[in-house]
């Protein structure tokens, strides 16, 4: 089990404001399995030619995307945007 933590940046309220219920559910369950690999997320999502930096992922069959930093030394998975289209 890894350490690593993930958390809403700047704040919940402001990442997730008019999301449906369901989405949000998604959100956080995707957080949590990008928290469990830790260090490893950095290489999980979009753009897929490099590592680091903000990375993006598909939710809910392409209706959405998720955007989240990984850092290291914070042990800390941060979501920074939710783009919902559904």
């Amino acid at each position: 089990m890894t350490a690593w933590t993930w958390d809403y940046d700047p704040s919940a309220e402001y990442v997730t404001s008019g999301l449906p219920p369901g989405v949000l559910a998604e959100v956080e369950r995707l957080a949590t399995e990008l928290a469990a690999l830790g260090r490893d997320a950095a290489k999980v999502g979009l753009p897929d030619h490099k590592e680091g930096g903000l990375r993006e992922l598909d939710i809910l069959g392409g209706y959405g995307l998720v955007g989240f930093l990984v850092v290291a030394r914070d042990s800390c998975v941060y979501v920074v945007n939710v783009t919902w289209t559904g």
